[in-house]
């Protein structure tokens, strides 16, 4: 399969789970469990073409990087056992580490709370020509948050800008912030991981089964299990109001982790693609000074 003809399938693979328009979205019309074209039997295709997806990704990484204009922000949420961490250890497998940074964000510390809630994550905004990987992020703040609201007391805002509008609030927010980083050569994608309760539950007890993972448990992630619907309702209300043109969300079948991470991929693709990026032209200038080295070079004889 020829290189474009590649990207244009990443495309249309990636596709049906791309929402850029939120309005009319709602999260039962994705089924964890979809695979698309793919079946279970199908998981050395799929292999194969999660490969070639990660070969596609080093090059136009490559390019980016030369190119050392735009920047691409990958942002990440999903429940717990969603499969975060090896989408990004299978995904970005062939990228160069110089041109990739990835920042994980946890409970924000103390200081974080004496700063607004978009400030902890600018400082690890990816620089030109790089790509940024944001495991959680400022979206915590429309998640947990709006879960937990007793978690704004510790924000400590002024008692009269915690009403009901503040989700609203919040929203436009961080869709103003995303348009500033877009127009400022930052494009932002974003992924939610939809995997099931039921499959989250089996993941769980495989950990429990296995000593090397029980690290990854504890006993909040049992009681966060019983606000299910409370997440939902809110990953739901979160991609409705911030799912745009330029800055969509994928919200992707997670039951399934081969599958993930193919749609994942090819989703990255079809982001880098649309940069349309190229190696830098070089100017007479340069040219002369590379012909240069090359005539030194080979006068060295053997």
């Amino acid at each position: 399969m020829k290189r474009k003809e590649f990207i244009q399938r990443a495309r249309k693979v990636s596709k049906p789970y791309r929402i850029s328009d939120g309005k009319k979205f709602n999260l039962s019309d994705i089924d964890p469990d979809d695979t698309a074209e793919f079946q279970s039997e199908d998981k050395p295709r799929a292999a194969e073409a999660l490969s070639k997806g990660i070969e596609e990704l080093a090059a136009l990484q490559d390019m980016i990087y030369a190119q050392d204009k735009r920047s691409l922000l990958l942002v990440f949420q999903a429940m717990d056992a969603a499969g975060k961490d090896g989408i990004i250890k299978h995904v970005m497998s062939g990228i160069n580490p110089q041109g990739c940074q990835v920042a994980s964000f946890k409970s924000p510390s103390a200081v974080d709370l004496d700063h607004d809630y978009l400030w902890r994550c600018q400082p690890h905004l990816p620089e030109r020509g790089r790509i940024g990987i944001f495991n959680r992020s400022y979206y915590e703040e429309v998640l947990v948050v709006r879960v937990h609201p007793e978690l704004l007391e510790k924000e400590k805002l002024p008692e009269e800008l915690v009403d009901k509008k503040i989700w609203k609030n919040r929203y436009k927010e961080i869709r103003n912030f995303e348009k500033y980083l877009h127009n400022n050569g930052t494009v932002v994608v974003k992924f939610f991981l939809h995997v099931s309760k039921k499959e989250q539950k089996k993941r769980f007890l495989e950990r429990i089964e296995n000593p090397e993972k029980n690290w990854k448990l504890s006993p909040s992630d049992a009681r966060e299990r019983t606000l299910w619907d409370d997440y939902m309702k809110a990953y739901e209300d979160m991609i409705r109001n911030t799912a745009t043109k330029k800055s969509p969300w994928y919200v992707v079948p997670a039951n399934n982790k081969w599958f993930t991470r193919i749609i994942v991929a090819a989703a990255i693709i079809d982001a880098l693609d649309s940069m349309k990026l190229s190696y830098p032209k070089l100017s007479a200038e340069r040219i002369k000074d590379v012909a240069l080295v090359k005539k030194m070079l080979l006068s060295e004889g053997k």
